[in-house]
C-alpha cells in the first residue's frame, strides 16, 4: 500500500464550498505536492480558475486539471481514467490528488473506477469528503414539502414522485467517509444537534461530521482518512445500486450568459440574487468587469446567497465583459434570464 498515491474525492452539491475548502487545503499544504482534478457540470469550468487565481504559492497551473462540460460519474472512461494515467506518468508525479466532482456528481461510480486495472495498482482512495451547506439543508432545500407531494399524487395517483435534489444531496452523503458541516457561522447553535443526527442516520455507518466555517479544517484530518474507500463500495449505498450507478442529468441544465461591464459590483449582485430568487435558480458563478476597476470581480451565489471579491489584476487583452454560469432544474427560462442579465 505504502507504493500507492492517495486520492481524495471532495463532493457536495452546488455551492456547499467545495472549491472553498480545497483552496484551504492548498494554502496548507506545506510544500506537499497536490494534484487537483475539478469537474463541472457546464460548459464553462468557473473552479479551476478560482484556484488559478489564488495567488498560492507552489499551487502551479499544470497541477490544476479542468474537465467541464459533464459530471465525471458520468465520463469515467472518456475523461477520468486518461487524466489520472497522465498524472501518475509525469517524471514528477502528485503525492496526493485530490478530485473536485461537479456538484451534481454522484461519487459511487467514481469511486468503482478505482478498481478498473491500471489504476488500482497505483492509486487508493484515502477517503471520500462530503461538504454539506448547513444553511440549505436547515432551510429544507433538499427535502419534499409533503403536503406538496400529497397534492400532486391526489391529483394523479399514477405519479412516480422522484426529488432529483434530494437523490443527489443523498448519494453523496452515503458515499462519504467524512461530512463537513460547513457554513457553520450562519447556523444558530441549537440547529448543529439536529443536522448531524439527521447526516448519521442518513448516511447509516458510522461516519464522521466535523463543522467548518470557509472550508477550514486541518488538511492532516481532510488528506488522512486512510479509509481504501474502493475496497469497500458494498458499504456505500446508492439510489442507483438497481441500475449498477446508470443514471441521468436531465433534471438539471446550465447556461453561460456573457454580460457587459457592469456600472458598479453591489448592484449587479443584487441584480443577480434577485434574478435566482424569481427564477428558482439553484447556483450562479462566474466573472464580471466593473467600470473604474483593475481587478476581476468574482462572484459566487447559491439560491439568493451570493458573496464576491476582486481577485486578479485584467489584463489589457481581457475583454471587459464577464460570463456567469447559471444551473438549475430543469424548465429555467434561460430567456428571460439572459435578457435581465444583460440588458439591466
Amino acid at each position: 500500500m505504502s507504493s500507492k498515491i492517495a486520492a481524495t474525492i471532495i463532493t457536495g452539491f452546488l455551492g456547499a464550498g467545495k472549491t472553498t475548502l480545497l483552496r484551504h487545503l492548498l494554502e496548507q499544504a506545506g510544500g506537499r505536492r497536490i494534484a487537483i482534478i475539478v469537474n463541472e457540470f457546464g460548459s464553462l469550468g468557473i473552479d479551476g480558475e478560482t484556484l488559478r487565481a489564488c495567488g498560492i504559492a507552489g499551487c502551479r497551473d499544470e497541477d490544476i486539471v479542468e474537465l467541464a462540460n459533464g459530471c465525471l460519474c458520468c465520463t469515467v472512461a472518456d475523461d477520468f481514467l486518461p487524466t489520472i494515467e497522465a498524472l501518475l506518468d509525469r517524471a514528477d508525479p502528485p503525492e496526493h490528488i485530490v478530485i473536485e466532482t461537479s456538484g451534481l456528481a454522484l461519487p459511487k461510480p467514481l469511486l468503482k473506477a478505482f478498481n478498473w486495472p491500471g489504476v488500482r495498482t497505483r492509486l487508493t482512495v484515502d477517503g471520500v469528503v462530503t461538504v454539506v451547506d448547513g444553511p440549505a439543508v436547515l432551510a429544507g432545500r433538499f427535502a419534499d414539502d409533503p403536503d406538496a407531494v400529497a397534492a400532486q399524487r391526489a391529483a394523479d395517483p399514477s405519479l412516480d414522485h422522484d426529488n432529483p435534489l434530494e437523490e443527489v444531496y443523498e448519494d453523496q452523503l452515503l458515499a462519504a467517509d467524512l461530512v463537513v458541516l460547513n457554513k457553520a457561522d450562519l447556523l444558530p447553535e441549537a440547529a448543529f444537534p439536529k443536522l448531524e443526527a439527521e447526516i448519521r442516520a442518513a448516511v447509516g455507518r458510522p461516519v464522521q461530521v466535523l463543522r467548518a466555517v470557509e472550508g477550514k479544517l486541518d488538511p492532516a484530518v481532510v488528506l488522512g482518512l486512510d479509509a481504501k474507500a474502493e475496497d469497500d463500495l458494498a458499504a456505500r449505498r446508492s439510489h442507483h445500486d438497481s441500475v449498477d450507478g446508470e443514471h441521468e442529468h436531465d433534471d438539471f441544465e446550465s447556461f453561460v450568459v456573457i454580460v457587459p461591464e457592469q456600472a458598479d459590483a453591489e448592484g449587479f449582485v443584487a441584480r443577480l440574487a434577485d434574478m435566482a430568487g424569481r427564477h428558482d435558480v439553484l447556483r450562479m458563478k462566474g466573472f464580471a468587469a466593473v467600470r473604474g476597476k483593475a481587478r476581476r470581480l468574482a462572484i459566487q451565489g447559491v439560491g439568493t446567497r451570493f458573496r464576491h471579491e476582486y481577485d486578479r489584476a485584467m489584463g489589457a487583452d481581457d475583454a471587459r465583459e464577464g460570463r456567469i454560469v447559471v444551473i438549475g432544474q430543469k424548465g429555467l427560462d434561460e430567456a428571460a434570464i439572459r435578457k435581465a442579465l444583460t440588458e439591466g
